[in-house]
């Protein structure tokens, strides 16, 4: 059984006019990139447009790919500029105000309501699982960008402090020290909105 192409070859083969080389390259890191894309927009559906205009991105941008860094690392690059620029565009659109508890969408025209889980028979597990994730989603949110970027890279994404160095092109200690502050944070934020009733 042959073994799967490195991301260097297959570069290399798209650059010299493999298309199937891109997909492969899209199968291999579809999910990382929307698993961060969704924990930066914090909105599955805007988190699906955001992925879809990376790759589309990526495909117009990888024949100018020098290798100076690992594909990864660029990969990572291009999603976080994408969800900066995202997120900036909905700011100044009004597009995150904080969604109402009573469901209400944050804007009208962006978003549905959140979906209340169904009281039928049933295991709860994944009602639980759910509501941890957006739990941990609003407290991310909490964040500014340059924690929620260390945090999700690191604990969401179990990307190296190399490897966060070089997407972030900050020095290892660095991100070291913005983690732990971070993470102090993203705890501080967490405890605030567990309820004793939460836990017992």
């Amino acid at each position: 059984m042959s073994s799967q192409p490195s991301d260097a070859e297959l570069v290399r083969r798209f650059k010299d006019g493999d298309r199937e080389a891109y997909a492969e390259i899209v199968r291999r890191y579809q999910d990382r990139v929307f698993t961060l894309c969704l924990r930066w927009m914090g909105d599955r559906e805007v988190a699906e447009e955001v992925a879809q205009d990376v790759f589309l991105a990526l495909y117009r941008s990888l024949v100018r790919f020098r290798g100076d860094a690992q594909l990864s690392t660029w990969v990572y690059r291009v999603v976080i500029n994408h969800c900066k620029n995202r997120r900036l565009y909905r700011r100044r659109r009004h597009m995150d105000r904080h969604e109402a508890l009573d469901g209400e969408p944050r804007d009208a025209d962006e978003a549905p309501g959140r979906q209340l889980a169904d009281e039928g028979p049933g295991t709860d597990a994944p009602l639980h699982a759910r509501e941890a994730g957006e739990l941990l989603q609003r407290a991310l949110a909490q964040l500014d960008e340059e924690q929620r970027h260390i945090v999700v890279l690191r604990d969401v994404q179990d990307l190296s402090y190399e490897e966060i160095s070089d997407i972030l092109e900050l020095p290892r200690g660095t991100v070291k020290s913005r983690l732990h502050r971070a993470r102090s944070q993203l705890a501080a934020v967490l405890s605030r909105r567990i309820s004793r009733e939460d836990v017992v």
